[in-house]
């Protein structure tokens, strides 16, 4: 609600029918007097009527206190002003009746019918005063006075007071209209703020995710085979000093690669918080395309500006094979190019698949199948069980639990079908289908 109609709200407080405390001191000072004004009215209607004096004072006293009920029963207090007319009372609650009666919310029918009786007895009251007047003599002038003043009088006492509550009740229902339409407004905005930020919480949360996954697929396989021949590094070092120095080798170039890796990746998304600062605020999307786009840049072995493709899965795999794994690659239907975006997505998959053989099932032979398909392309990476039972963690390898779900999210995020788990043979299977187009 706007402030506006909190205001209006709290001040919704007084007693009775009336809103505020206000507007019941106003009506009972309205009331009082118009009520010593009817009793004042009530001597001299009191003589002419040849009642006693206090019963013509007692009912102008009462005639008059009806005003204090305007603004419950404003119908009532004209009619009870219309019919004290011909005792010639209750001016006073005549012009406050039928300002009420026009500014309330009464269809203009019935309040063009009660304005007109008043108009119409003011108008035959005062005609016929204005005449008796005239016939003993208080008044000289001629007989064009008297409809004048019965008029004039009339207009006087009815069409101000009617014009001036048609004016205060239009705008009353304009201010009540435009504090809705505010607090409507405010309500809307309310809502679609709550929605923007359930929105950019739900896209925060999605880079986060983008990001870490990126992340992950760049570093985590060079970081997986630099351990692995730091492993086989350690068991041959004495044995054969000339493959523990090729060993060492591979480990340092793994290793300035990953670092080159890391370094690319995480210079571009501080460039991208920098830029942030001076904009006084930092997008995640922003910076998810960021990593994304330093992830294809980096995540080739020689560093392509494309990234990763299809056409690497040789190098690839020739990686893990000096790793001491044994990898069969076979390639079925034609080769053609795709979407970068695919290829790079079956290029990660394979990957990601074999640095889980290396964490998991080291050793173990490992089978690599590529199918191009009319519409698809599909691949299935399978590795048989480890030769020792202690093999699979003698390197020692952490893992994180994201590899397969990242592998799920790029190939769903592409309309495609993601299928992992362990063979009957006791190895583990890793498939999936991402359409070509």
């Amino acid at each position: 609600m706007t402030t506006t109609g909190e205001d209006h709200a709290r001040a919704l407080t007084g007693p009775w029918w009336w809103g505020r405390w206000r507007s019941a001191v106003l009506d009972g000072s309205l009331a009082l007097v118009s009520a010593v004004e009817c009793g004042a009215e009530g001597i001299p209607f009191a003589r002419d009527a040849g009642v006693p004096v206090p019963v013509g004072i007692v009912f102008g006293l009462i005639a008059g206190s009806v005003l204090l009920v305007r603004r419950k029963w404003p119908v009532a207090v004209v009619l009870v002003a219309i019919a004290i007319t011909p005792a010639q009372m209750g001016f006073l609650m005549g012009i406050v009746g039928l300002y009420t009666l026009a500014a309330c919310e009464l269809p203009r029918r019935i309040i063009g019918a009660l304005a007109a009786m008043s108009l119409l007895g003011t108008l035959i009251v005062t005609f016929v005063r204005v005449r008796q007047d005239m016939a003993r003599g208080d008044l000289t002038l001629g007989d064009w006075f008297v409809p004048f003043a019965a008029v004039t009088t009339s207009l006087g006492l009815t069409a101000p007071p009617v014009l001036l509550g048609l004016y205060v009740g239009a705008r009353r229902r304009l201010m009540e209209s435009l504090r809705e339409r505010a607090d409507s407004l405010e309500r809307e905005l309310q809502l679609l703020a709550e929605r923007a930020e359930e929105r950019a919480e739900w896209a925060r949360n999605e880079e986060r995710t983008r990001i870490a996954r990126e992340m992950h697929d760049v570093v985590a396989h060079r970081v997986s085979l630099m351990v692995v021949h730091a492993a086989a590094l350690q068991a041959v070092a004495r044995k054969d000093p000339e493959k523990a120095v090729r060993n060492a080798a591979l480990v340092g170039d793994m290793g300035r690669q990953a670092l080159t890796e890391l370094r690319e990746m995480l210079g571009v998304l501080r460039a991208g918080e920098d830029v942030g600062r001076r904009a006084a605020s930092v997008s995640l999307v922003a910076m998810g395309e960021a990593a994304e786009a330093a992830a294809s840049r980096v995540a080739g072995v020689d560093g392509a500006a494309e990234g990763p493709c299809l056409s690497e899965l040789d190098e690839l795999i020739g990686q893990s094979a000096a790793a001491g794994m044994v990898v069969d690659l076979s390639v079925e239907g034609e080769v053609r190019s795709y979407a970068a975006e695919i290829e790079q997505t079956a290029y990660r998959v394979v990957q990601e698949a074999l640095t889980n053989v290396h964490k998991h099932a080291a050793g173990a032979k490992t089978h690599v199948r590529l199918a191009h398909r009319v519409s698809e392309i599909a691949m299935q990476v399978e590795n048989e069980p480890p030769p020792e039972p202690a093999s699979a963690s003698a390197a020692r390898l952490p893992s994180g639990g994201n590899g397969l779900v990242g592998m799920r999210e790029r190939v769903v995020a592409l309309g495609g079908v993601f299928v992992s788990g362990p063979t009957d043979a006791g190895g583990f299977r890793v498939s999936a289908v991402i359409p070509a187009a």
